[in-house]
């Protein structure tokens, strides 16, 4: 791994050295992937939305001005693409809700069947899923990527007050689905 700051590989790159590139590629990739995989909960998802991002960065990288950190903006990239791939899934299932909405749900699975921890977390996800969009991205990077509101207003390009109220309101969310399934029989 490379000892050269990000400024100095984006300065690199846009001198024309392809390999700066892929430095930073390779320093910030596991990171993004986590973010691409806790919005999808899916791993080939998170794959490919780290990959279309990257490419997106690449294409962009010689007009970087560095009015941010190189990590944010890659952030910001995956971020977004997340919420397409998102939205692009919530389309796809809404078009085939009129093909099922007549077939029987399959029968879920006894909550005593699963470990209590197990099916907390399923729970959570799921909760997780039902999020508006805006709300799901500030608990994402606040609270699994554990990022400043500061630098969440710069990925999301909205004020720490909004994430904040954003963050306050997706966890009183969470905890409602999670004690309404634990109430209901």
């Amino acid at each position: 791994m490379s000892t050269r700051s990000d400024a100095e590989l984006v300065e690199a790159f846009q001198r024309g050295e392809e390999r700066a590139f892929n430095e930073l590629a390779l320093r910030y990739q596991e990171k993004l992937y986590w973010v691409a995989r806790r919005f999808t909960n899916d791993h080939a998802q998170a794959d490919d939305i780290v990959q279309e991002s990257l490419v997106k960065a690449y294409q962009a990288l010689r007009d970087f001005r560095g009015e941010s950190g190189v990590f944010t903006w890659l952030y910001r990239i995956v971020v977004n693409a997340s919420l397409n791939a998102i939205r692009r899934q919530r389309i796809r299932e809404v078009l085939r809700l009129d093909e099922v909405y007549d077939e029987e749900a399959s029968p879920e699975a006894s909550p005593h069947d699963a470990v209590e921890k197990q099916e907390e977390q399923r729970l959570i996800e799921e909760a997780i899923e039902r999020l508006p969009e805006k709300q799901k991205a500030v608990f994402v990077l606040r609270y699994y990527d554990e990022l400043p509101y500061e630098q969440i207003s710069e990925i999301l390009k909205t004020s720490v007050g909004g994430l904040k109220a954003n963050y306050f309101h997706a966890i009183r969310k969470i905890a409602r689905y999670v004690q309404n399934a634990h109430e209901t029989p």
